[in-house]
């Protein structure tokens, strides 16, 4: 990281403070999700590849705060883009907290995770710009497994509308 942080230093933690944020929602997220999926028993085949994601975000979780540190930066501290992601992802938290329907859940994660991959793009190809081959490597890995992230909640929630679809309606009332 350090052909990337070389010129600005402040700006890099920043926008890794940004993905720092993000990570922490989407432990939270998945975290929430995984505990209405567990009292499902028709989605208890879900549970193992929710628990893989969440487990993949804490690790992003702990890597960030280990290069924000590492960079002189504080962890804790509100930057420009810590606090962005973070009004962000307090609009995907809303919908989940505002009622339990897994269908809803899935498309409030799906918002997040393509706002989380589109987050680690961008580091991919900062990262290749200054030519920092580690860096690009570190942010690459970790978009590959927001890639498989955004695909299993893509597929989940193909699934769960299409269900809905097929339903058939609700009887009326009766009078």
């Amino acid at each position: 990281m350090d052909k990337l942080s070389g010129k600005n230093r402040w700006r890099v933690i920043d926008l890794l403070a940004e993905r720092l944020a993000f990570a922490r929602a989407g432990v939270k997220l998945y975290g929430t999700l995984l505990s209405r999926v567990r009292s499902e028993p028709r989605l208890q085949g879900l549970v193992g590849e929710l628990q893989r994601h969440r487990d993949e975000e804490q690790e992003h979780e702990r890597w960030l705060e280990a290069q924000i540190r590492a960079l002189g930066g504080d962890v804790h501290a509100l930057t420009e883009h810590s606090v962005l992601a973070q009004a962000e992802s307090e609009g995907v938290e809303r919908v989940i907290r505002r009622d339990a329907s897994i269908p809803h859940d899935f498309h409030a994660l799906l918002a997040a995770e393509l706002a989380d991959h589109a987050g680690w793009d961008l580091l991919v190809q900062i990262a290749d710009e200054f030519d920092d081959a580690e860096a690009k490597e570190q942010f690459s890995r970790r978009l590959r497994e927001e890639e498989q992230h955004l695909l299993f909640v893509r597929k989940t929630l193909l699934e769960l509308t299409r269900d809905e679809v097929s339903e058939a309606p609700p009887l009326p009332p009766a009078e």
